[in-house]
């Protein structure tokens, strides 16, 4: 079943003083995907600035904005209307051999890659890779996804965005994006290209038409084993209708949802409001 959803997304900072000129890059924007169409969008800021758009490397949108004016508080609003329907179930499964074999390995080697927010520790890769059964790559790395959610609780605040996958290991909790992180470095360690991908996710399985609900960011993952599958290690469900996809990248540290560069007094980050509205 197709869901559409209208979300709304606030965010920006507030400054100590007057901040002369600020550059910014805001990745706010639902790809449009075979199974997710973006039908409507747009990120206002306040002051007012002229924006333009682009795709990063990653292919993520990226709206970009200078103010060269002062100013004490930057506020984004983005606003989507996206249709999603479940993805496609996964075709193609390439065993560890063919996983393993030199075209792949080069093709996907950005997601092979250990980086900072995803290395660990070789004794916990044992531990991870030793503590399911042995399988086919896919099963084992949905087998991998529930291991993680099991031995790492998620707890709101207890972490920030720059603890890596390690920290969150050691400290046994985190948010969706430290369960990621983990998962995603785990499956690295073990062959398996994995990237963090970042949205939105309606709270509610069965939501009412037209009820707005305080939604959130969130973060998962998709791995590759013939064809990109995504998974949410946080709460061990496939990706589905539920699922916004704005950003794909190696870690965090790739899609951001807002970045940028300032001449001034000290910042303070507003927060994060998300409304999102299930239309059918």
């Amino acid at each position: 079943m197709n869901w559409r959803l209208k979300i709304r997304h606030v965010t920006g900072y507030k400054y100590a003083g007057a901040v002369s000129a600020s550059y910014n890059e805001a990745r706010l924007t639902p790809l449009t995907l075979p199974w997710q169409t973006t039908l409507f969008s747009q990120v206002e800021v306040t002051p007012g600035a002229a924006t333009y758009r682009y795709h990063d490397y990653w292919a993520t949108q990226v709206t970009a904005f200078d103010l060269h004016r002062p100013h004490q508080q930057l506020r984004v609003v983005s606003s989507s209307l996206v249709e999603v329907s479940p993805p496609p179930a996964p075709s193609v499964s390439l065993d560890w051999a063919q996983l393993g074999a030199e075209p792949v390995l080069d093709t996907y080697a950005e997601f092979l890659a250990e980086r900072p927010l995803t290395a660990v520790d070789a004794g916990l890769v044992d531990l991870a890779w030793s503590a399911i059964p042995s399988r086919s790559p896919r099963e084992s790395a949905e087998a991998l996804s529930d291991w993680v959610r099991t031995e790492v609780a998620y707890v709101p605040g207890s972490t920030g965005v720059q603890t890596s996958a390690q920290d969150a290991w050691d400290l046994r909790k985190g948010v969706c994006q430290d369960i990621a992180h983990l998962t995603v470095g785990l499956l690295r360690a073990r062959g398996i290209p994995a990237r963090y991908v970042s949205g939105y996710l309606h709270p509610k399985v069965e939501a009412e038409v037209g009820e707005t609900v305080a939604g959130q960011s969130h973060a998962w993952v998709e791995w590759w084993c013939g064809e990109w599958v995504g998974f949410d290690p946080t709460n061990g469900v496939p990706v589905g209708p539920r699922h916004v996809v704005v950003a794909r990248g190696r870690d965090y540290d790739d899609v951001p949802p807002l970045r940028g560069v300032y001449h001034g007094a000290p910042s303070k980050h507003l927060g994060v409001t998300v409304e999102i509205t299930r239309l059918a």
